[in-house]
Order: C-alpha cells, then structure tokens, then sequence
C-alpha cells in the first residue's frame, strides 16, 4: 500500500479531482488537501481522523486502506 500522499495523487487523477474539486466534495480545506497530497500524513500538517474518513468516503475507497495509507503500513494479505 502506498503512503497517504500517493493514495490520494493516484486516486485523484484516476477520477480527475483537483484538490478543488475534493475540498468542495469534503469540506476540507483546499491548503490542507494539497499538503496531504504532497506530504502525505507525515508532513507538517496531519489528517485528522474525521478527515480521513471523510477523504475515504469522497474518493470511494475503503476507510481502512486510507488509514493504513496515514499510517504507512501495509495492509493484510487478502
């Protein structure tokens, strides 16, 4: 599994969202969407939980592969 900031720059161009479009769907701030997008969940700014989930359910992907992706870790075989 990638790390957060690769999770979202591949999921965002696969749906063609700019970080624009993903704050208008979540109600994050647009700053904040690009610094996760670029840094990842290790940067100087963090994603909150509440975020995550909310990243999660805009981009369609599984809430746990997106805290796995703010973690770094892998997740289990399936």
């Amino acid at each position: 599994m990638a790390d957060l900031s690769q999770l979202l720059q591949q999921t965002m161009r696969r749906r063609h969202l700019n970080a624009q479009d993903l704050a208008d769907r979540t109600g994050i701030r647009t700053p904040r969407i690009r610094v996760f997008a670029e840094d990842g969940a290790r940067g100087p700014v963090r994603p909150t939980p509440q975020e995550l989930a909310e990243l999660a359910e805009a981009l369609a992907l599984p809430l746990l592969d997106v805290q796995q992706a703010a973690l770094g870790a892998s997740p289990a075989p399936a």
